[in-house]
């Protein structure tokens, strides 16, 4: 089958040289048939020759192919075409397993739903929101505006209103980070943020964590690789837990100082923790991004989070999102306003962080007791340390309990889970004798 599809027969088929005209009329060929999957394509530096163009052209082409899981393979063992389609999809998000009822399933790091404020009266105030259904692309509401800006860590320039943290970091990445970028982001981190660079084609250099946030050394040697951008959580960590130290930012402000990196920060836990809010705004307003969701305080269906920047980079950033929705929804907008004034929200915020806290506390002391030591911190989750991340997902899928692996959360090998522990009231001595023998590694 090989032979029919030799460079002789692809510089007959391919009209458009350019990098991106070669992935594209590939791919056509292959989701017509025209190259079946199976096929061995030719050495690189053939077609290369055959084309007239340079084996840097056929790599970059075959590379995004590549991340497309449309071809596979390389070196010696050459290149073939592995799939005739592709959806794009989030493949740390979609591995999440779908559990039976008797299966205990702490993945899910969430907000417990009844321990979110009700939105009936800040619905009713939003349908009288300023300029509700028009048309007008406007970038955030000015009384979620002025809301906002009471607390913010720093005086920003101008605000964006999006449709939740993730949406904020998926529209600013495609607008400010060119395709094959190097993107430095602390390690662990969100599995949906790796999705999305990964997705995005970023090249992603990890920058190592201890227990008071990034390492400067490790974003000494991440600035090495030229990234556009620095990715971290300045607050509450999601998987871990823990909370960047006042000096360790000092320290990371040193490090960045004499760079022209994006600085992109991600408060995605918003007031779920206690801590006060921190950002490098203070020092480098020109070229920081911070993002502060609501998902988690306010309720995931309120679609929101809220960034901030200087206007140029909100411009370039709204100049993206005018191909699709162009703003976010002024209800949900004025709903979101309304909640962050009401007193009976903050208490009930203060009540529901008391309980996230003591519910991660309570699973926690039990590992103790059982020599799995996980360090304090916050949040909605647990980061375990375990001997064999494998072994430990079969101990407890044994004993019916659904956990995520630390792979799922990092691009170098990890030894960990990540447990939530949000929704986790009771069970906290059977889920930690679980865990301990799952930590073993058998």
């Amino acid at each position: 089958m090989s032979d029919a599809y030799n460079s002789s027969w692809f510089a007959e088929k391919l009209t458009d040289r350019s990098i991106r005209g070669i992935a594209l009329e590939t791919s056509a060929l292959i989701r017509a048939g025209a190259l079946p999957v199976g096929a061995k394509l030719p050495p690189i530096r053939d077609l290369a020759f055959s084309l007239g163009v340079s084996p840097a052209t056929i790599s970059e082409a075959w590379s995004e192919l590549r991340r497309q899981k449309i071809i596979t393979g390389r070196g010696r063992n050459g290149t073939w075409v592995s799939g005739d389609s592709f959806v794009a999809k989030p493949e740390r998000l979609a591995s999440v397993g779908h559990y039976g009822a008797g299966v205990l399933d702490l993945t899910m790091a969430v907000p417990d739903r009844a321990l979110l404020p009700a939105l009936g009266n800040a619905l009713v105030h939003a349908v009288s929101t300023e300029k509700l259904n028009s048309y007008e692309r406007s970038r955030i509401l000015p009384e979620l505006e002025a809301d906002v800006r009471r607390t913010w860590p720093y005086e920003a320039e101008a605000f964006l209103a999006t449709n939740g943290g993730y949406n904020a970091v998926y529209t600013l990445i495609h607008a400010l980070v060119p395709p094959g970028a190097a993107v430095a982001i602390e390690e662990p981190t969100g599995m949906r943020l790796l999705d999305i660079l990964e997705d995005h084609g970023a090249r992603i250099v990890p920058v190592v964590c201890d227990s008071d946030g990034p390492l400067p050394a490790s974003l000494r040697q991440a600035m090495l690789s030229k990234p556009v951008a620095f990715i971290f959580q300045p607050r509450l960590h999601s998987v871990t837990g823990q909370t960047v130290a006042t000096r360790r930012m000092a320290e990371l402000a040193e490090e960045l100082r004499d760079t022209d990196v994006l600085i992109i920060e991600d408060d995605g836990l918003a007031d779920i923790s206690d801590a006060p809010r921190q950002s490098l705004g203070r020092v480098f307003p020109d070229r920081v991004i911070h993002i502060l969701s609501y998902s988690k305080t306010l309720g995931p269906d309120l679609r929101l989070a809220v960034l901030s920047s200087t206007r140029l980079i909100i411009e370039q950033i709204q100049s993206y999102r005018s191909f699709s929705s162009g703003w976010t929804s002024r209800i949900l907008q004025g709903a979101a306003a309304w909640l962050l004034r009401d007193e009976t929200t903050a208490e009930g915020l203060k009540e529901a962080r008391r309980l996230y806290q003591a519910r991660r506390d309570n699973l926690v002391r039990a590992l103790a007791e059982r020599d799995v030591i996980v360090p304090s911190g916050g949040g909605l989750c647990a980061w375990v340390p375990v001997a064999s991340e494998p072994f430990a997902l079969v101990t407890l899928a044994a004993r019916g309990i659904a956990v995520h692996p630390g792979k799922k959360f990092a691009v170098q090998p990890t030894h960990h889970l990540r447990v939530a522990t949000s929704n986790l009231t009771d069970r906290y001595e059977e889920v930690a004798n679980a865990i301990a023998l799952a930590a073993s590694g058998g």
